[in-house]
């Protein structure tokens, strides 16, 4: 009887691993999917008016979404994990299915043992999404938009409309576009630092590549050069058959990268505070993700028929504060505020032993030892 009563136990514990496991997960999804889709909404609408302002490529559009949306799971899988747990067991703990699983000897083992099968490979995935996809897909972004600025100068022109040139005090107006980089009965405005303005009236124009490859040649022809300075009569008037003025393009690569675009092995060879704090930022992601995993357990513990959405509420909230102080902890290590030994460790240690502390009161821990 014995042995039969221990196989019907382990066969039972499977079962509820498995029903606890499938119902996290599939709320896990769901959660992780509508969040995603909702931001990444958002970001469509701005990448389409950036595409609208020229500062990035049409064929670029769906990989810009695309490198965001992994970005945007960084912290997504981490909310999202923390959101299913509590939704899942507080369903369990409404319908009194919990309740029921406790009498069956179902103690805190039995509820974490399933939700590791989902916490640990999440938790490796939001460490590999921290620590080198998410760097690299927002250093994509911004070579994307870096290529954009360099292409929209010719190309940018809308016939009929004047543009600001990518030179500064640059105006181009161009009555018809026939080609690419090739434009019609042009009007070039420029201002230099001394006040000297410059207008020129051409017949064409197009866009000539130079040996330098940072910059171009804007080259006119068959037109009038007014150059003086306006309010006076110091101005003079030069006719041309081809007139070529020289402009620099945008840098592609920036001269010191942001830390969020660098690689760990960079950002571990820095000892500059604002670098180590990014560092420690990295790293504290998939630590804050395992300890929201181990604090959502305890949190979802609620009454029979108290209702399965009554301690989300107290579960953003804990989700806000604790974010906060993680961003606040990143901003005094970065200002020096606080020791890089300290950095932002004392906010998961901070959290983590909340989460314990709650678990114990649960379980009597307290009582057993005090009372």
């Amino acid at each position: 009887m014995g042995f039969l009563s221990e196989i019907t136990d382990i066969a039972m514990t499977r079962i509820l691993d498995r029903y606890i496991f499938r119902e996290v997960t599939q709320t896990w999804f769901a959660v992780t999917a509508v969040l995603l889709f909702i931001l990444l909404t958002n970001q469509f609408a701005r990448v389409l008016g950036d595409v609208a302002k020229d500062k990035l490529p049409t064929e670029a559009v769906f990989e810009v979404i695309g490198l965001t949306g992994l970005q945007y799971l960084t912290i997504l899988v981490p909310i999202g994990l923390f959101l299913s747990i509590m939704l899942a067991l507080g369903r369990l703990y409404a319908d009194s299915e919990m309740p029921a699983m406790m009498a069956c000897r179902v103690g805190p083992a039995g509820i974490y043992r399933p939700l590791t099968w989902l916490i640990l490979p999440l938790v490796a995935a939001v460490a590999w999404l921290a620590i080198d996809v998410g760097p690299q897909a927002l250093t994509k972004i911004e070579r994307i938009g870096a290529e954009a600025r360099r292409q929209a100068d010719l190309a940018s022109i809308e016939p009929g409309r004047f543009v600001s040139g990518n030179a500064e005090g640059i105006v181009v107006y161009a009555e018809n576009v026939v080609g690419p980089g090739q434009v019609e009965n042009v009007f070039l405005q420029s201002v230099d630092p001394d006040g000297t303005m410059e207008v020129v009236i051409a017949e064409r124009g197009e866009q000539r590549d130079s040996d330098d490859p940072n910059v171009r040649f804007f080259v006119l022809h068959n037109g009038k050069r007014y150059s003086g300075v306006p309010g006076t009569a110091r101005f003079t008037v030069m006719e041309f058959a081809e007139h070529g003025i020289p402009y620099r393009l945008p840098d592609v690569s920036a001269e010191k990268p942001e830390p969020r675009t660098m690689s760990m092995s960079d950002l571990l060879r820095s000892p500059d505070l604002d670098r180590r704090a990014e560092l420690q930022w990295r790293i504290g992601i998939p630590l804050s993700t395992l300890i929201l995993a181990i604090l959502a357990v305890p949190l979802s513990r609620s009454q029979p028929r108290q209702g399965r959405y009554g301690r989300i509420a107290v579960g953003l909230l804990v989700f806000i504060i604790y974010f906060n102080l993680l961003s606040a902890g990143k901003a005094w290590m970065e200002q020096g505020t606080v020791p890089p030994a300290v950095g932002i460790w004392w906010v998961h240690g901070l959290m983590l032993s909340f989460a314990l502390g709650l678990i114990g009161v649960q379980n009597g821990v307290h009582r057993r030892l005090f009372g």
